[in-house]
């Protein structure tokens, strides 16, 4: 896949959650590509993924192991990759985990992991970015949310939840951190077939019903997802900020 330039991104330093594997590897290998300054955490070893993406772009992504629930680990490995890139200027919020639960069934315990990795990992990751960004005079939030909760779909209640509060919370920090010139904007995904999905959740049937709703027949893979994260990284998109952009294929209209 051919993708745009975007000049501005050479060199830019740029922090990616779960930025070894699905949608986050692509995101990884599109900034390498685009000569940004690439950290990325994940919580399985990606040392592997990391020479891969050396090899592939020239450009070697610093690889750190965190498990996004622990805010003071997380919050660490933004600060080490201030010091090997300078400040993150670009934070792409893209790990998450959609497992399926029914509501009657959920406990305590499950609604505080669930929200630690679909909600809270976010706002503390937006926390850690936000000084070193309004010392470099700006930069670029990026948090994914999905277009499940849009749907009003069911099987997830707590991952649709949290998908709803990124909206939330992505508004309120563009509006308060505007003025610093800190853009904040949620990227919303339709279902993309990863590798994770295609083994856990892609029946025929659930695959067939989802094309029948896109307006584009043809479902989306993680390739799809990096351009448009791109662009809300990049300066063209410099007058955008708490906003929702929908990369779903044509599921849900929005305006």
């Amino acid at each position: 896949m051919t993708r745009p330039t975007f000049p501005d991104l050479e060199g830019a330093s740029v922090y990616i959650t779960g930025g070894g594997a699905g949608i986050g590897a692509e995101l990884t290998r599109g900034f390498l590509e685009q000569g940004a300054k690439v950290a990325f955490v994940q919580r399985s070893d990606a040392s592997a993924f990391a020479d891969e993406m050396e090899e592939a772009t020239g450009n070697r992504p610093h690889f750190m192991a965190c498990d996004i629930t622990d805010i003071a680990r997380l919050q660490a490995t933004i600060s080490e990759a201030s010091e090997h890139h300078g400040p993150v200027t670009v934070l792409v919020s893209n790990a998450a985990n959609d497992k399926r639960h029914a509501t009657l069934d959920v406990d305590e315990d499950f609604w505080d992991w669930s929200t630690a990795i679909n909600l809270k990992s976010y706002f503390f990751a937006a926390q850690a970015v936000i000084p070193g960004m309004r010392a470099a005079g700006g930069g670029s939030i990026i948090n994914f949310s999905s277009i499940s909760y849009m749907m009003g779909n069911s099987g997830y209640p707590i991952y649709t939840t949290s998908n709803s509060g990124i909206n939330g919370m992505t508004r309120s920090l563009a509006r308060e951190f505007g003025p610093d010139g800190i853009r904040v904007n949620a990227l919303a995904p339709g279902w993309v077939l990863t590798e994770k999905q295609l083994e856990m959740w892609a029946t025929e049937e659930d695959l067939a019903a989802h094309l029948d709703r896109m307006c584009l027949k043809k479902h989306l893979k993680p390739q799809d997802i990096v351009s448009p994260c791109l662009f809300l990284a990049s300066s063209t998109s410099a007058g955008m900020t708490g906003q929702a952009l929908v990369v779903d294929g044509g599921v849900v209209v929005t305006g």
